[in-house]
């Protein structure tokens, strides 16, 4: 699996308020409206200036608080490719692979915002193309990009029946 894009870059324990605001969560299901509000207190402009591919790049704890799956379900229907930092919170970090959002382990340190990156998941490494460097990441086992690339859990098992990752 091959991405590529434009990083976004924000800081440490980035909650899942942060993600997508509480104040949205309680008002509709429809994932579509709430991908215009996707880190929308950090940066009211956010939705408008990415493109589809692009890279949310955070530091530390990204994902801490509710266990909601709206967040990562908001950042995929933004069209977000896929979110690198040095560390996730656990319950978002599953809900992400679950719902089919890659989330990538690395040192983001070295990625500035706007860098042009490309993510190899099978090769376990992120190009920054704006830089000329490779970053090596944590690599994903084989059930989780197989996960991945059917599009989350749910179009796993509906493809599959069962948990079938040859």
């Amino acid at each position: 699996m091959l991405l590529n894009g434009k990083a976004f870059k924000f800081g440490n324990d980035i909650n899942t308020d942060y993600i997508i605001s509480g104040k949205y969560k309680f008002k509709t299901l429809d994932m579509k409206e709430l991908a215009r509000h996707v880190m929308e207190d950090l940066d009211p402009h956010f939705y408008e200036k990415i493109s589809e591919g692009d890279m949310i790049v955070a530091g530390s704890n990204f994902g801490c608080g509710s266990s909601r799956e709206q967040a990562p379900l908001a950042i995929i229907y933004a069209g977000v490719g896929c979110v690198l930092a040095s560390s996730f919170a656990r319950i978002f970090y599953r809900n992400a692979i679950n719902t089919g959002l890659p989330v990538i382990e690395c040192d983001t340190s070295k990625i500035e915002e706007g860098d042009l990156l490309q993510v190899n998941l099978e090769k376990g490494i992120v190009l920054n193309k704006s830089k000329n460097r490779e970053i090596p990441i944590t690599p994903l086992p084989q059930v989780m990009l197989k996960i991945l690339s059917d599009g989350g859990l749910i179009k796993h098992f509906q493809k599959y029946g069962d948990f079938k990752f040859d």
